[in-house]
C-alpha cells in the first residue's frame, strides 16, 4: 500500500500588495516559449564571463584615467593601483575557474562559503543585471539557479522533518500546489506560502530552519538566493509560466521531491525510504 503520509503543515501570510515587481516592464504579452526559460548551466558561465570582464576591464580603466592624479599624490600609488586591480582580477578569475570545474568535474574545489554560500550569489545578480540589459535576463537566471543547485546538492547536508521549509508562491497553479503538498505531507515538512519575497525572509527569521525548499519564478529565485543562502542552505526550483507572470505556474513535481529527499531522508514506505 502506498505510503500518504500525514497533511503537510501549511502556512499562509498575506498582505494586501500585488504581486510581481520584477516584472513590472511586463507587457501581458504571451512569454516566450510558454514561459519556459531553461537553458543549459554554459549560458551562465558565459555571461558570468562577460560580467566580470567587464568589471575588471572598467574599474582598471576607470584607475587609467585617473593614474596621472593618483602620480601627484603620491609616486607609488599610480603603480600600485594599477598592480593592486590586475592582481584581484587575476583572483577573481582563478576562483571563477574554480567554481567551473567544480560544477563539472567530479570535486568540490570551493568550500561553501567560497562557494554558492559565498561569491557565486554576487556573481549571480550582477550577471543577472548584465543579462537583462541584453534581454536574456530569465534564461541566464536559469543557468544560475541550475549550477547553484547543482553545487548545493552536492554537499550532502542533512536535516530533520521539523528543520526543513519548504516556500512557494501563491501563483502556482492548482494542480502543481497540490503535487507539492502531497510531497511535503509524505515528508513530514511544513509549506509556507507568502505574496512576496520579503514575507518568505519573515518565514525563515521567524521559523528558523536548517534548510529550505524555494519555489519561485527565476527573478524572484535569484534575489531570494542573494539575500538568504548566505545564513541557510537553500535549493531553488523555478517555474513554468504559461500564463504569464504571477498566474498559474506549474512545476515539476518530481524535482521538488528530489530537492526535499536531499535535506530529509525519504518516508518509511517511499521509494529509497525502506520496508
Amino acid at each position: 500500500m502506498p505510503h500518504t503520509g500525514r497533511p503537510p503543515q501549511l502556512i499562509r501570510l498575506d498582505v494586501d500588495r500585488r504581486l510581481g515587481h520584477e516584472w513590472d516592464e511586463w507587457d501581458g504579452k504571451p512569454l516566450p516559449n510558454a514561459g519556459d526559460f531553461s537553458a543549459p548551466p554554459s549560458r551562465f558561465f558565459w555571461y558570468a564571463a562577460l560580467t566580470n570582464g567587464v568589471f575588471w576591464g572598467g574599474l582598471w580603466f576607470v584607475a587609467f584615467l585617473l593614474a596621472p592624479r593618483l602620480g601627484q599624490l603620491w609616486a607609488p600609488l599610480r603603480p600600485g593601483v594599477l598592480i593592486g586591480i590586475g592582481v584581484l582580477a587575476g583572483v577573481s578569475w582563478l576562483w571563477f575557474l574554480l567554481v567551473l570545474a567544480s560544477y563539472y568535474g567530479p570535486v568540490l574545489l570551493l568550500p561553501e562559503r567560497l562557494a554558492e554560500r559565498g561569491p557565486l550569489r554576487k556573481l549571480m545578480l550582477a550577471t543577472s543585471h548584465v543579462a537583462r540589459r541584453l534581454g536574456v535576463r530569465d534564461w541566464v537566471e536559469h543557468a544560475a539557479v541550475e549550477i547553484f543547485n547543482g553545487l548545493a546538492s552536492r554537499r550532502g547536508r542533512k536535516v530533520g522533518k521539523g528543520e526543513l521549509l519548504v516556500l512557494v508562491p501563491r501563483c502556482l497553479a492548482k494542480d502543481a500546489l497540490d503535487g507539492i503538498l502531497e510531497v511535503a505531507g509524505r515528508y513530514e515538512v511544513p509549506v509556507f506560502v507568502a505574496t512576496r519575497g520579503q514575507l518568505a525572509r519573515r518565514a525563515i527569521r521567524e521559523r528558523r530552519p536548517r534548510a529550505v525548499v524555494a519555489v519561485a519564478c527565476e527573478r524572484d529565485m535569484v534575489s531570494g538566493i542573494h539575500d538568504v543562502a548566505a545564513k541557510i542552505p537553500v535549493l531553488g526550483l523555478t517555474m513554468r509560466l504559461p500564463s504569464g507572470p504571477c498566474k498559474d505556474a506549474s512545476v515539476d513535481v518530481a524535482r521538488f521531491e528530489t530537492w526535499v529527499k536531499t535535506f530529509v531522508e525519504a518516508p518509511r514506505g517511499a521509494p529509497g525510504g525502506g520496508a
